[in-house]
């Protein structure tokens, strides 16, 4: 028999394999040089003079008191001084009295998660921790010391912040990696008698939940029948579940996916968080687990997600894209797919940002006025509905100046409030406390 033919096959096949193979790379260098062109090298060097000039970094420290006399420095220092010290002495909580203590929130990290940059270190760490610093200053004039841990161990990092805690009046821990930063929470809630808020867990879960509640009101669907695809099962992944479920979302209804596919009962690689979302489900990948679902909220990477497995989605479909700076689909291949979505990012260029910034300076100013020892679940939630609620408020015409746009109204492309708008200290902060005082 000839074999001809059949080697002919064969070298056709090789030709198809080899073809396939160079363009999927082609495919993949095109995307990433995409995702470089859209950050300008302008808008590099903006953001690196930004932050050297006109003098290093972005927050400083600046005197509360008078302080151009000699009187003022008899006052302020020996031997004025001793008195505040006699009294804090003799009753610890004076010091909320005669020193910033009540006023003065620690932005902690060890640089093992900051932003999509991944384990960069503590002192890398440090410009976004100032930036918090600002967050907190502009929004609800709490003062901050950035605090960047070089830690070697989970344990050294507890300790270290138990030993400068009596500083301050509450802790935010932010850019830890999980599952370290389950262990640190939990050891500093325990030990400590001040709030202490995780923002990459807490502060992601109630904007988003805000986020969701409204968007599932503009889709018509409930919160107790809607299924849900969690793409990322970290820190932010696990907590938005948990405060989903706490608000009415049945657990079995959440299919969490990680970097190893979906977290089912057979599987045996699993931690303690994770094992808490663990359902009974034949579904295996995020494919699968995207066919039939109402909503999917990525907090992983980007470009997990592809215009397929929105269009097999159900009707009416929520997409969260959440990852920074480039989400898991783009808000334009999610249109392509599906023109009934509705999307949000994590980016301020697109509609329906998701940002933390709308939620951790305004529970932490709650919590500090009330001199609340936590941050309890009944306080999340209630920063949930107060932001959910204010989106349906008419947005004052100063907040339109600050976006130079002409309306903005409740609806596809405005389901949360914006950062600038002036109500949110007003609106959140008297449901915190009133949270507080409940939960006493």
């Amino acid at each position: 028999m000839d074999s001809r033919p059949r080697t002919t096959d064969r070298n056709g096949e090789r030709i198809s394999v080899v073809v396939h193979y160079v363009g999927t790379v082609v495919g993949w260098a095109y995307n990433k040089f995409l995702i470089w062109k859209r950050y300008d090298l302008d808008d590099r060097q903006r953001a690196l003079r930004y932050h050297e000039e006109p003098r290093p970094g972005k927050i400083s420290i600046a005197p509360t008191k008078a302080f151009a006399t000699a009187d003022d420095l008899s006052l302020a220092y020996t031997p004025g001084v001793a008195e505040p010290v006699r009294e804090i002495h003799r009753d610890p909580e004076t010091a909320y009295r005669y020193t910033n203590k009540g006023n003065l929130v620690a932005v902690v990290t060890d640089g093992s998660a900051v932003l999509g940059l991944g384990n960069v270190g503590a002192l890398a760490g440090k410009p976004v921790m100032e930036g918090k610093a600002v967050l907190f200053k502009r929004f609800a004039d709490i003062d901050v010391f950035d605090i960047e841990i070089d830690a070697p161990s989970t344990e050294t990092f507890i300790e270290t912040v138990v030993n400068i805690a009596p500083t301050f009046g509450a802790i935010n821990l932010e850019d830890i990696s999980a599952p370290r930063c389950f262990a640190i929470e939990s050891a500093l809630r325990e030990r400590l008698n001040i709030p202490v808020f995780h923002d990459d867990q807490h502060g992601t879960s109630v904007i988003t939940s805000a986020g969701l509640l409204n968007a599932l009101e503009l889709q018509g669907k409930r919160l107790e029948d809607v299924r849900i695809v969690m793409l990322g099962a970290g820190a932010a992944g696990l907590a938005t579940g948990r405060l989903l479920c706490a608000l009415g979302v049945r657990r079995e209804h959440i299919l969490a996916v990680d970097s190893k596919g979906v977290l089912h009962g057979g599987r045996t690689d699993l931690n303690i968080h994770k094992q808490a979302f663990v359902v009974d489900t034949p579904t295996r990948t995020l494919a699968e687990a995207m066919v039939g679902a109402d909503a999917v909220i990525g907090v992983s990477g980007p470009g997990l997600i592809s215009e397929a497995m929105v269009k097999t989605m159900s009707d009416r479909p929520i997409v969260f894209a959440l990852a920074n700076p480039e989400p898991e689909i783009r808000p334009e291949l999610v249109r392509n797919a599906r023109n009934d979505a509705i999307i949000a990012t994590g980016r301020s260029d697109f509609p329906n940002q998701v940002n933390n910034s709308l939620c951790f300076p305004f529970v932490f100013r709650g919590v500090l006025d009330a001199r609340a020892t936590e941050i309890t679940q009944q306080v999340l939630i209630a920063a949930v509905y107060a932001l959910a609620e204010l989106a349906k408020d008419p947005v004052p015409d100063d907040v339109l100046k600050a976006y130079q746009v002409t309306s903005m109204e409740f609806g596809t492309d405005y389901i949360l409030p914006k950062q600038f708008d002036p109500r949110l200290r007003e609106r959140i902060v008297p449901r915190v406390i009133a949270a507080v005082e409940q939960s006493v």
